[in-house]
This record gives structure tokens, sequence and C-alpha cells, in this order.
């Protein structure tokens, strides 16, 4: 079953993608383009700062700092260690450890290293599509988290959801690894499987979550047309902000307004950023030059403001629908078109990352992608931890939140736990009355269940074991991908004509 993201409330930069290869989710100046086409993307080239100076400016300060005294300790460190530790030890492992130190003192999750092996991985998501289970993930607490599920993949058929925490891959702890070496585990083959044992906020208990792998594309523009009381709504889903987003968009928009659209919908959620440059110039379709689209601002506080050439707003109306999932890129998007266009925002509290990261090649394959810049809004608000407030908060059915039904002991009449609950709201949500949706088994949740199971064909036992909560979780993805259920969608094309 194919589950579009924007129908299953998704928890976020460019996002690790699990599979082939993948990068760092996250505002990215760089992200595989040409080194021309990099270096457009810095707005203050005389600025003082490292991420402002050309490719080989950075390369020959990166080597001017050899000889630097604050170097010696490490240095010292470094021949101490390899000429007298009881065991030989390997000296590239020494350098490799001494560079993540410096990076894990940062606390910073989006400044890491990628050595060379990981480059390569890193550089196979060119490609047009790889193999894995499709989802971005960032290190949150020293916890692997999940981020957003790709849409269509396979992470997100089988339940990931933002935030979900992943304790093991396969039954081994990933505990204590840096985030590539998590991701390393958890890619694969196409076809292959692979268990994940995910701690859930809200659940007690652990959910195993198994996942077959497959090919993921990486399409990030998908474009509709409703008509709701006569009137055309456009609607542009934007999945995550790569090369050619930009493109995608513009030429999305342009047919829907060839098509006679009176109205568009911007739906981020679930999308957890990628290029500034991308998001820059879908902005500059909609928001007019007297207005910065977004500002940066580097560590001595010097800040950059970016504006686009239009002098008049689009003649039709516009909202923009986010989650907790959208993040970086797609909160630029969501608080420009509020504060510099005036335009409404729909849906829930968007992520939280207000920085901006550089990959800065070390010379002999690995690389460094380093937080150097923080992005702010027209306004000057720095979003970073904290998110930016919907002007129209919806929340989905609470039936798009519930979890998958981990059937370990078949759930019966007097049991009072979390799995319970979840299953009541699941058969609430399909029209079966469990009579309250507290946790408690009660003689009414159990006459809910065999009317499910009446309908399901399956054996009218009112009790829930594998295959009922198979069967409950088929019956909701159903119910989660059939748009008249999308309640988010139905208010921001509300609030559009109102």
């Amino acid at each position: 079953m194919n589950i579009k993201p924007r129908y299953v409330v998704l928890f976020l930069a460019l996002a690790v993608l699990l599979g082939a290869a993948g990068s760092y989710i996250g505002l990215e100046y760089f992200g595989g383009g040409s080194n021309e086409q990099s270096q457009e993307q810095y707005a203050n080239t005389e600025a003082e700062n490292f991420g402002s100076l050309t490719e080989e400016q950075q390369k020959e300060v990166i080597e001017n700092m050899g000889g630097d005294a604050d170097l010696k300790k490490v240095e010292q460190a470094y021949s101490v260690i390899e000429e007298n530790y009881l065991e030989e030890v390997d000296k590239q492992t020494l350098v490799e450890g001494a560079v993540q130190g410096m990076l894990d003192t940062l606390e910073d999750p989006y400044s890491v290293y990628m050595d060379q092996e990981t480059m390569e991985q890193f550089n196979q998501t060119i490609e047009s599509s790889f193999q894995g289970i499709g989802a971005e993930v960032s290190m949150v607490n020293d916890k692997v988290t999940i981020v957003a599920p790709i849409k269509g993949s396979p992470a997100e058929e089988a339940g990931l959801k933002p935030n979900d925490q992943i304790l093991t891959v396969d039954g081994e702890s990933v505990e204590g690894l840096d985030l590539y070496e998590a991701v390393l585990k958890i890619r694969g083959e196409k076809g292959t499987e692979v268990t994940l044992e995910v701690e859930r906020p809200g659940v007690s208990e652990p959910l195993s979550i198994d996942i077959t792998r497959d090919d993921i594309p990486l399409e990030t523009v998908y474009s509709d047309m409703k008509t709701v009381d006569g009137k055309k709504a456009g609607v542009i889903e934007i999945t995550s902000f790569s090369e050619k987003t930009s493109d995608e968009f513009h030429t999305a928009l342009e047919k829907l307004e060839k098509d006679g659209m009176e109205g568009l919908v911007i739906d981020v959620r679930g999308n957890p950023g990628g290029l500034f440059t991308d998001v820059q110039e879908i902005l500059k379709e909609f928001i007019p030059k007297d207005k910065p689209i977004v500002q940066v601002e580097d560590r001595s506080g010097e800040k950059t403001e970016y504006y686009s050439e239009i002098t008049e707003k689009k003649d039709y109306p516009v909202t923009v629908l986010m989650d907790e999932g959208s993040a970086s890129a797609s909160e630029i998007l969501a608080a420009t078109m509020n504060e510099a266009g005036g335009y409404d925002l729909v849906g829930t509290k968007s992520f939280g990352k207000g920085t901006v990261q550089q990959a800065i090649p070390m010379g002999d394959g690995s690389t460094i992608k380093l937080t150097l810049f923080k992005w702010l809004t027209p306004e000057g608000n720095w979003i970073h931890e904290k998110g930016i407030e919907p002007t129209v908060e919806v929340k989905q059915p609470e039936y798009f939140y519930t979890n998958p039904v981990d059937i370990e002991d078949t759930l019966t009449y007097n049991d009072n736990n979390e799995k319970v609950k979840n299953v009541q709201e699941m058969l609430k949500g399909l029209g079966h009355d469990p009579g309250r949706a507290d946790g408690y088994f009660s003689k009414e949740t159990e006459k809910a269940v065999k009317a499910f199971q009446k309908d399901a064909d399956l054996e009218a036992t009112g009790e829930v074991d594998e295959k009922t909560g198979g069967k409950l979780e088929e019956a909701i993805i159903e119910q989660v991908r059939d748009e008249a259920n999308d309640k988010q969608m139905d208010k921001a094309v509300e609030v559009l004509f109102e």
C-alpha cells in the first residue's frame, strides 16, 4: 500500500535517506551540485566567515592550520598514544577519532564528520533513486530519531512516525553509534527485511516494526486540483527541497495557473528541509521585494538579507499546510509566507530547526558538515528549537496517530493497557464504538471487536490476536489514505476561500 504523507500525520538538514546512501537533515548551502552552483549560494562573499570563502580559500585555511600552537597538544597526545599505548593502534583511527571528538564537543546534532567511506555512500544519492527503507533521521539527545518517512516509502507504509527513536536494528543496539553508523545498519538492498525496535513518545513499551526495503524514488513535488463549492483550489505538495525542486514547483504552479486555479495550498507536512537556494527560488514567486525572504546571521552577528525581484503578490489567495515534521527549509517557507506575505499557516506547530550547515571537504575524501549560520524569519525571529505556530491550528482525527498493533499476547476482556487503548482508538476511527478509550477492555470494547471481525470476515471472538490486529492496521491505513478524512487539507482549502 502506498500511503501519501499528507494523509498521514508524520512527525526532521539535507535528510538522511536510509538506503544506499544519505545525508544529514537540515538546511544546506551545498547539495551535491557543481562548485559554480555552490558558490552562487552565498550572499556575502566579503563577510569574515569561513562559510563565505571560496573552496580554494577554505582549503588554504585548513592547510595553514597545521602549525597552530593550539594544536601542539593534540599532536603530543597523538604521539604519546601511538608510541606508548599497550597495544598497537591504527594511526588513521586516531586521526578520525580526534576529528570526531572535536565535533562531539559542539553538542550540535547537525555538525557531523563523514569519513571517506561514508562520503562515498553519501554521493550515491545523486542518482534518481536508491534502495532502503526511505526515512529521514537525526540524532536527538544522543538517540537516532525518525524525522519523517519519504513519500510512498516502506518506512511510511510500515508506520514509522516522527520522533520515533530507534533502539535496535535486527536485535543489535545502536546505542553509542553515531548517526551514519546507525544508518549503515538500517539501509540495505531491495527485498531484504529489517526489524527496528523503536521507542515512541507516549507509549511505555518499545514497538517492533518490520520493514521490507525497496527502491526509493526522489521526486519532491506533487500537484493536484480540487474543486470546492465551484472554486478551483490548486495543491502543491513539496516533500523536500533538492536541486530540482524549485524547477518542478515552477512547472507545477504554471500548469495550475493555466488550468484556472483560483487559490493555492502549499503542503509541506512531513518535509524535513533541504537546499537553501531552492526554497528561496520558490518564495520569489510569492513575496514582493519590499520585504526580505529570509535573513542569515553568522557568528559575529552580521546579517545578510535575501530578496525577490517581484513587485506584487499573486492575485489569488494562498495557504500553507505544515505539521511537526515540517523543518528547516519548510519552516523558512512557512514563516516567510506568513510574515512577509500575510498568508495563513494551517496545521500544527513545526519542528524548529533554525541553523544552516556547509559541507567542508577535508582533502582526503572525508568531509565535515558544520553549522555556520542561523537563519532568521523576515521579521528577525529565530525559531530554533521553538518551531512555528500555525495561524489556524488543526489536528487530524485521533486514529491518524495510532500505533502499529504489536500483539505478543492476545488482548481480551478485562485487560487494561496502552495496547488496548490503541485498539480502541482504531475501532472508533472505523466506526465501531468501543464504549471507552482509556485502555480498559470492557464488554463494549469486546462487542466492537466482534463487529469489526464480522466486517473483516474473521471469526468473531471479541479478542484481538495477531490476525485481528493486522486487519485493524490495514483498515486504518485505508482510512488515512482516504482524502475525505484529511481534516487539515479540508481546513486549508476552507481558509483559502473565506
